[in-house]
Formats: C-alpha cells, sequence, structure tokens
C-alpha cells in the first residue's frame, strides 16, 4: 500500500510538473490579468474612481484605451461585455475604466451637461485627464496612441475629453452619444437627449474651439456608431455629431464614402488633404446600447446584455481597428 501510494504520488507530481513545462513554454499562455483601482492618481476634482486593466507582460510604449461606461452601468462591467477587455488582451493595450459614483450621479451618469464637468481644468474631465496622465506613467504607455472612446453618458463624456484634452487623444468613438455642448446648445440634456439641438456646424464647431481656445491641432478623429432604433437618445445626434467635427476638421459635412460593413450604413469623412476625419456606423434596427458581436471569430467581441446589443457588429473592434490597435 505504501509503495502503491509513493509510485501514485510521483505520478501526480509528473503529471503536474508536464502540464507546469506546457504552460511556461505555449507561446500566448499567461495567467490572466485583473481589473485594479488606482488611487491617489491627482487632486481628482471630479472625484471619479480610477480603475484599470493591464494585460500581463505588456511591453512599454503600447497605446491606451480610456472607456467610460453608461448610466446605471459600471467600469468592470462596461469592460467585459463592450468586448474592450478581450481585445486588450488580444492586441496588446491598456485600459483605463473610469467610474462614476453615485454621490456625483444618482444613476451612474458622467455628467456630461454639467458646466463645472465639461471643462479643462475642471470636475470630472480634469479626473480623467489625470487618470491618462498616470496610465501613462506607469506602464510607460504611448502619449501619441491614447484613445477615448464611451456609451451614451459616457459617448457624452468621449466628447468632453475631445474636446477640452484635444492634445491628449488621437481619436475617439462616440456610442450612442451626444455632441459637445449639447445640453448648453438644447437648454437642456434632456431635450438634447430626445430632441437634439439646432445649430449650424460653425456653431457646433465653435463650441469645441471654445473648450480648448487656441489649441493648434491636431485634433482628434472621430467615429461615431448610433442605433436607428435609439429612443433614448436620438439619432439625430450623429448628424449633430458629424457636422460639429467635420467643421473642427475643415471638411464638409457630406460624406466621402458610404458603404455597408456587416450590414450596416457605414459613411466616411475626409479633410481637404484626404485624411479620413469622422466615420459613421448607422445600426440598422437597434436601439439604445453598445453594438457587440459575441463569438470567437477574428472580428467578433463582446458579450451581450443589458445596453449590449448583439448586431453581428463589434463596436470595440471597429474602433479599435480604425485606431491601428491591431
Amino acid at each position: 500500500m505504501t509503495q502503491t501510494r509513493a509510485a501514485d504520488r510521483r505520478i501526480l507530481l509528473a503529471t503536474l510538473l508536464a502540464a507546469l513545462i506546457t504552460t511556461l513554454l505555449t507561446p500566448g499562455r499567461a495567467a490572466a490579468a485583473s481589473l485594479q483601482e488606482v488611487t491617489g492618481f491627482g487632486s481628482n476634482p471630479g472625484a471619479l474612481r480610477m480603475i484599470r486593466y493591464v494585460p500581463d507582460g505588456l511591453p512599454a510604449g503600447r497605446p491606451v484605451v480610456v472607456a467610460l461606461h453608461g448610466c446605471t452601468q459600471n467600469a468592470a462591467g462596461y469592460g467585459t461585455g463592450s468586448g474592450w477587455l478581450q481585445l486588450a488582451d488580444r492586441w496588446g493595450f491598456s485600459l483605463v475604466l473610469p467610474q462614476q459614483q453615485s454621490a456625483n450621479n444618482a444613476s451612474s451618469c458622467f455628467n456630461w451637461f454639467q458646466t463645472g464637468d465639461i471643462q479643462r481644468g475642471r470636475g470630472e474631465a480634469a479626473s480623467v485627464a489625470q487618470m491618462v496622465d498616470r496610465q501613462l506613467a506607469d506602464v510607460l504607455g504611448d502619449p501619441s496612441r491614447v484613445y477615448v472612446t464611451g456609451l451614451s453618458a459616457g459617448g457624452g463624456m468621449t466628447a468632453v475629453m475631445m474636446a477640452a484634452y484635444p492634445e491628449k487623444f488621437a481619436a475617439g468613438g462616440i456610442v450612442a452619444g451626444l455632441p459637445y455642448g449639447c445640453a448648453q446648445a438644447a437648454g437642456s440634456p434632456y431635450v438634447c437627449m430626445y430632441v437634439g439641438a439646432t445649430q449650424t456646424p460653425r456653431q457646433w464647431g465653435d463650441r469645441v474651439r471654445a473648450a480648448r481656445p487656441g489649441h493648434p491641432g491636431p485634433w482628434p478623429r472621430l467615429t461615431v456608431l448610433h442605433g436607428t432604433a435609439d429612443r433614448t437618445v436620438t439619432p439625430a445626434t450623429m448628424t449633430d455629431l458629424v457636422e460639429q467635427w467635420t467643421d473642427v476638421h475643415g471638411a464638409d459635412p457630406t460624406a466621402d464614402t458610404t458603404d455597408t460593413v456587416g450590414g450596416h450604413p457605414h459613411q466616411v469623412f475626409r479633410n481637404p488633404a484626404g485624411d479620413a476625419v469622422v466615420e459613421t456606423y448607422a445600426l440598422t434596427g437597434m436601439g439604445h446600447g453598445q453594438p457587440v458581436d459575441p463569438g470567437s471569430g477574428p472580428e467578433q467581441c463582446g458579450t451581450a446584455g443589458a445596453y449590449a446589443l448583439d448586431v453581428d457588429l463589434c463596436a470595440a473592434y471597429r474602433l479599435g481597428r480604425a485606431w491601428g490597435l491591431g
């Protein structure tokens, strides 16, 4: 019996050793990274929490993506459901996932409509900017490859960051979001959300330019994704975003390219130099939420759930490809 047990132990140890060697020698095989909360990242005038994700073994000089959740959501859930964590592992970049607190907004919405939170150096906008600086310093990220995206209220705050801190972001992705200064232009955040605001392209562009007076450029490029059946944020805001950011880039609001991607209308707007500066995806029949395409295919990502809608197109993948992440 003793000899049998000793033999069993030897077999078990040999099996474990073989498994360990296989794990260590298999390319791309590593322990999964986890979300981390970072404190003391700055004065944090907006009283936000900083959550981040850094894939194991991430080398220096890699991009940073800031992903802002929507109302009633949280950083961890949005990072997973949208597919951004999945792509961070696949393509090798780090994530900053700002977390709203209920003390700031009872519905956990970022305050894209509050003057004190959308100006450079103030409130939530300043807190997110401080998170970017901390992340770049900690992971030795590439400051020329920082991107920002978000859903709904997070999309509204994405426009805020692009306008107030254009030197920090190469591009942004707004999902079911709103133009910068929309609440002020419409006189109410609800009018902006449900109806939109009446502005000329120049008036929209002026709101962005006023957020960062004297900025010589370049301005961040923009991609917008919005459901045509959205009843929470009117799809008209996508047109407003196009008018705002084509004006900022000195382009006209007439698409230079119109095609379909995944069965959904897609447009590209170019500046006079021929550079793509704005692009849009009109998600046919989609309501309010983040487009995802669950599965293991090369273009698939995300998990369907509340405000994460399976429409056979993953917004995070399309944004990542547009930004050259993968």
